[in-house]
């Protein structure tokens, strides 16, 4: 056995060049590169999280995204199609379907018109139906897009591509890029926040608010309603606060001697880390704690304290976003309706998710505007894709009602800083099968919400193996007709 050839093997190229002589090439480099990494800070480590200004004047401050798992039935919700319920039950026109592949449908399926009752609000006459009977008085508040457009069709890889920019795990999330360009406006609260409701995460796994190749220190840190609000955050059993800070004092004395020594980001990711925790210990209980709430603020959300629900969340996200936190994400899973069970019908079914989420949603967006906080907070509600405008094919002779996934054509809503108030963009075709007006790809409206956060999303990149990465990728218009 050669133990100097194993330890050769296991040697990281850092270690290789810094080993290979004081005054080689390898030495010269990695000592320029120190300096040049800690030359903004002499002595210390740069905070990771300190705040950063864009790119330019900003109209948005901080997002918040309302993310319904499982792809709601925008046809049943915003995007009123009379024609489709005029040919109800007629098969669908080859047109439309020749070539295609659905997740649960094959053969020539049955057109299906919505069963739910469509009316015009606001002084845009937007449509909604009376699923979503609290949205109505919110209508000038809103701005509905029935034209966005996705390339995926399975939650997973959807999910991934909305909020990462890629269907394929490994890179940054949405929140995580905020972070990073931005910083953090609170010291004491993490810059981006999580927060799931309905008890099941969504499809896309924990990717959605992970760091990917950028320092971990901007994923987002997810936040329970009820217990311990940040897991692994307390002091364990017979450890004071006295003692922690002891503790947390050494191990960052030994991490500036390390960042000193070799500049290394993810170094100072664990101070900033290390140091977070220690003050969300005496931040995040007061912040997560709605019982301070006054009841007529519960009451319009329908929250109550000490419960794990989507109401709940709602009032945390409001409290978040008051306290400075950039990006607040909420995550409600339950929304793929199928119809194999009543609850995934798009009547009862959609009727009773709707009655859980409609009603707190907005009383958020009435919150955030009576505190002045809706003129510089960006609210986004929608899913990864939509439903289709035919029966699901499984359920085609069910009683339960259903819809197949669909990434061609689906309807999200904005709401607040930068956006059109009262605006109804883009259209489908009259069966609701293609975008025929104003296109909205998932990496347009990645690129629309940097831009009203003050970047230029072609600008916002992150180099890694070589190539400049983005939230984007190599696509993503500003979608300009919608902004204020």
């Amino acid at each position: 056995m050669n133990l100097r050839l194993q330890q050769l093997q296991h040697e990281t190229r850092r270690q290789f060049l810094r080993n290979v002589g004081q005054f080689s090439l390898g030495a010269i480099a990695m000592e320029a590169l120190g300096a040049r990494r800690l030359r903004a800070a002499p002595g210390t480590p740069v905070n990771p999280l300190a705040a950063r200004p864009p790119h330019y004047a900003p109209k948005a401050k901080r997002i918040l995204y309302l993310h319904m798992s499982g792809g709601p039935p925008h046809l049943d919700l915003f995007d009123y199609k009379p024609e489709l319920v005029r040919r109800d039950g007629q098969l669908a026109p080859d047109a439309f379907i020749a070539g295609r592949k659905f997740a649960f449908t094959t053969g020539t399926p049955r057109l299906m018109g919505t069963r739910r009752t469509f009316s015009q609000h606001g002084a845009a006459g937007i449509w909604m139906s009376d699923a979503v009977p609290n949205f109505h008085g919110l209508a000038d508040e809103l701005c509905v897009i029935k034209s966005m457009n996705s390339d995926q069709f399975n939650h997973a890889p959807a999910e991934l591509l909305l909020f990462t920019g890629s269907p394929r795990q490994g890179r940054p999330s949405m929140g995580s890029w905020v972070t990073y360009g931005l910083g953090s406006e609170n010291e004491n609260l993490p810059g981006f926040v999580v927060l799931v409701s309905s008890g099941v995460q969504p499809s896309g796994g924990q990717a959605l608010w992970g760091t990917g190749f950028l320092p971990s220190v901007f994923q987002g840190v997810q936040c329970r309603s009820r217990g311990d609000p940040v897991l692994y955050v307390s002091d364990p059993p017979g450890m004071s606060r006295a003692l922690r800070r002891q503790t947390l004092d050494a191990l960052r004395s030994l991490n500036e001697l390390q960042a000193a020594e070799l500049g290394h980001p993810e170094t100072a990711t664990r101070i900033a880390q290390y140091e977070l925790a220690f003050r969300m210990q005496a931040s995040v209980p007061e912040v997560m704690d709605i019982g301070r709430e006054p009841a007529a603020v519960l009451e319009a959300y329908g929250a109550k304290p000490g419960e794990a629900s989507f109401a709940n969340n709602c009032v945390l996200a409001r409290r978040l976003l008051e306290q400075g936190v950039r990006f607040v994400q909420l995550f409600d899973w339950g929304w793929d309706f199928h119809g194999t069970t009543p609850a995934t019908g798009i009547e009862d079914g959609l009727t009773q998710k709707m009655r859980r989420t409609d009603r707190p949603v907005a009383a958020l967006i009435r919150d955030l505007r009576q505190r002045g906080l809706l003129d510089d907070t960006l609210v986004v509600w929608g899913g990864e894709f939509g439903r289709t405008p035919f029966r699901e094919g499984r359920t085609a002779e069910s009683d339960v009602l259903g819809r197949d996934h669909y990434p061609d054509a689906f309807s999200l809503f904005l709401a607040g800083a930068g956006v059109k108030r009262g605006c109804s963009y883009g259209e489908t075709d009259e069966l609701g099968f293609s975008v025929v007006k104003d296109k909205v790809h998932v990496h347009d409206l990645q690129a629309t919400l940097l831009h009203l956060l003050g970047f230029d999303h072609t600008r916002l990149s992150f180099r890694f193996q070589g190539r400049d990465f983005r939230l984007t990728d190599v696509h993503g218009e500003v979608v300009k007709d919608i902004l204020a």
